[in-house]
């Protein structure tokens, strides 16, 4: 049977949608009519999302115009219940038949593990896509991620901004449909300046292209960001400079501009007395700018702004942007003055007004937990404590600053500015700013030991804080960001190669909080919490659940072990001996695991009566030592390598030893036997989870 297809098309017109989560909005747009379609088995080829400030978009070609014809069982009662003693039908099973629009004669029997039982074939023809569609769309619309819906004029109707049109095209016909309140129809408008004007779309096919050439609109989001990242640099080689283009500013203009035009524009060089990131902030925060660096990688006193319109006068354009952002920098240059007008600490006494959280005190109370666990952190790490004292002191001094005030994002960047110009140790100035590192997946960490235990400090202080008080993240719910937290502090213990005791640093953070009571199981909680944040890093470098699982069941306190043992078995998942060794620890731990009591250790070699036993703990006593080096060295790798070479010996004794013996104490023995090989193992990993 030759299945018809056509294109199909929808698009919601809006006022301004917002910017940042535009593109996040059209693909869930999309993926949610996919999943409509896949529900009302329709078939379709390739899908495409258009996104622009005042539209959402989907375009799917060769889409099933209608279902397919099936045939649908529907079971009845048993037979036994569905006739009576006569071999009549009863009540229910003429109900059953009427229900499927047909006779008792009509039904047929099926068998199951429960006997025969009454049904009916029931022929459903095929609906089509334009019957379909219109929920399929509404649906997905109902689906989306918009954490704030909004209403509009008198209507009950509720979305992310007010909507103003409907296009919907199966082919060249509308799909009749009421969408958010509004009829659907084969039109849509161009640019808000441009070309206000309505454009007819006689076929999905000519979307895109009739917006591009009558509507000065440029649907596609990922052409729009193209062109706006290369005009931005050609405005700056224009301009003799290079221009930086932060892919998160770069998807938010796209975002913001349907007809993206790029001009440069000045500023007064006075201003880059100022920090330049504060007059990045201020460019690229409050105005969307881009900025500029010259040859020699310093910030230029220029910028790139994307307008949306296309102007006759880009001079004017340019000038009025020159205009805007000059109070912007002015605010910057007074904050910096007046914030260096007195030293960090006399910011201190400040913090005392600003609550951390109601239950663990204010952010002077943080400081002070802060000054303490940085010292404990910083003394195996080779640090002054007074060093780490006066680091973890003024770490959030900035944050009553006025330029921070001002522009939240430059906490910790100046502070490093202001203790670097009262004279401050460079240590602890680079330790003020590098201890939110890292900030974000793939941010750089600190590189200073003190910078270090500052940002170690610092997240597990605001981890066990939390975990202490009973706020544990659940869900997508993480509104300290603990997570984030949590992988930020083991990237820096394991990627710096700090080998430090992560159950002893938890304790030591836990006995800070004066609100918290310390017990195991809390420490036990936290502890799993931060690990649990490696099962994902190490997915990301190839590590497979079960290699992660086979080091996570041994508990090791230090995150840099934790790392060992990890590459130590990822080398011995590609040995020959791996799947033998995997088998018979997995062999071995089942038998531990069924004997009740404690387990046996001691092994009595004169209870041996079978030469496997023997060669077997010959073969472990040989390499016993040499192991235990291995293992207290950390040389992980080399012990598991070791291990391995006990496979044939291993192999040999299951092969011919009948472990559970009638004989009490040669049973007991055997188990000891095995027991010595398995904490052996365990002392890397728990191999038989591979």
């Amino acid at each position: 049977m030759t299945t018809n297809t056509e294109a199909f098309l929808v698009e919601i017109g809006t006022e301004e949608l917002p910017p940042k989560a535009l593109k996040k909005l059209s693909e869930a747009f999309a993926s949610g009519i996919e999943a409509g379609l896949v529900d009302a088995e329709l078939t379709y080829g390739e899908v495409k999302v258009y996104a622009a400030p005042r539209r959402l978009a989907v375009f799917i070609e060769d889409l099933q115009t209608v279902q397919q014809d099936k045939i649908v069982e529907r079971k009845g009662p048993a037979k036994k219940a569905g006739f009576d003693a006569d071999g009549h039908a009863t009540k229910a099973l003429q109900g059953f038949a009427r229900g499927c629009g047909a006779t008792v004669e009509e039904l047929i029997e099926i068998e199951t593990d429960k006997g025969t039982w009454m049904a009916y074939n029931l022929a459903l023809k095929g609906q089509t896509a334009e019957a379909l569609l219109p929920e399929i769309v509404n649906q997905s619309l109902a689906k989306l991620p918009i954490p704030k819906r909004m209403r509009w004029g008198s209507s009950e109707i509720e979305f992310v901004r007010p909507v103003h049109w409907v296009l919907m095209l199966l082919g060249r016909n509308v799909v009749p449909a009421t969408i958010l309140g509004h009829q659907s129809s084969n039109t849509t408008k161009g640019h808000r300046f441009h070309a206000p004007v309505e454009l007819v779309i006689e076929h999905p096919s000519e979307y895109a292209q009739t917006l591009m050439s009558k509507g000065y609109v440029m649907a596609d989001f990922a052409e729009r960001t193209e062109r706006v990242r290369q005009q931005v640099i050609a405005v700056a080689e224009q301009a003799g400079g290079r221009a930086v283009i932060d892919p998160e500013l770069l998807e938010e203009v796209s975002a913001l501009n349907e007809w993206p035009n790029a001009i440069a524009g000045d500023f007064d060089e006075t201003f880059l007395t100022v920090p330049s990131e504060a007059l990045i902030s201020a460019m690229a925060g409050h105005q969307k700018y881009f900025h500029m660096l010259d040859s020699d990688n310093q910030l230029m006193a220029k910028f790139i702004t994307v307008s949306n319109i296309e102007s006759i006068n880009p001079a004017s354009v340019k000038s009025g942007n020159e205009r805007v952002i000059r109070p912007r920098l002015a605010d910057a240059k007074f904050f910096w003055d007046q914030d260096r007008k007195n030293p960090l600490d006399d910011f201190l006494p400040r913090l005392k007004t600003v609550v951390f959280q109601k239950q663990l005190g204010t952010l002077f109370d943080k400081v002070e937990r802060l000054e303490a666990l940085t010292v404990k952190i910083g003394k195996p790490l080779g640090v002054k404590p007074e060093i780490c004292e006066r680091a973890a002191r003024l770490s959030k001094c900035d944050l009553m600053s006025n330029m921070v005030d001002e522009f939240p994002d430059l906490q910790g960047v100046m502070g490093r500015y202001y203790a670097t110009e009262q004279g401050e140790d460079a240590a602890v100035a680079e330790a003020i700013d590098a201890q939110y590192q890292p900030r974000f997946a793939g941010d750089d960490l600190p590189r200073s030991a003190v910078a270090q235990a500052l940002a170690i400090a610092d997240k597990l202080d605001t981890i066990t804080g939390i975990f202490g008080i009973g706020q544990v993240p659940t869900g997508d719910k993480d509104p300290f960001a603990l997570r984030r937290a949590a992988l930020g502090l083991l990237r820096i213990m394991i990627e710096k190669q700090l080998d430090l005791d992560l159950r002893l640093l938890i304790k030591l953070s836990l006995g800070l909080h004066e609100s918290v009571t310390i017990t195991e199981s809390l420490v036990d909680e936290i502890y799993d919490f931060i690990m649990g944040r490696l099962r994902a890093y190490y997915a990301d470098k190839g590590i497979s659940a079960e290699q992660f699982e086979a080091v996570r069941v041994c508990r090791p306190a230090h995150p840099i072990d934790f790392s060992k043992r990890i590459e130590a078995v990822k080398q011995f998942s590609q040995m020959d001996s791996a799947a033998s060794l995997s088998a018979a620890n997995k062999r071995i731990s089942n038998i531990l695991k069924k004997v009740e009591g404690s387990l046996p250790d001691a092994v009595n070699v004169d209870l041996f009566e079978v030469d496997a036993e023997k060669v077997l703990w010959t073969a472990l006593d040989a390499l016993r030592e040499t192991v235990s080096v291995q293992i207290a060295g950390r040389d992980y790798t080399a012990a598991i390598a070791e291990l391995a070479t006990i496979r044939e010996a291993v192999d040999s004794f299951f092969d011919d030893v009948m472990v559970m013996s009638d004989n009490l104490d040669v049973r007991q023995n055997r188990l000891a036997l095995l027991n010595q090989i398995y904490q052996l193992f365990l002392q890397v990993a728990d191999v038989s989870r591979l």
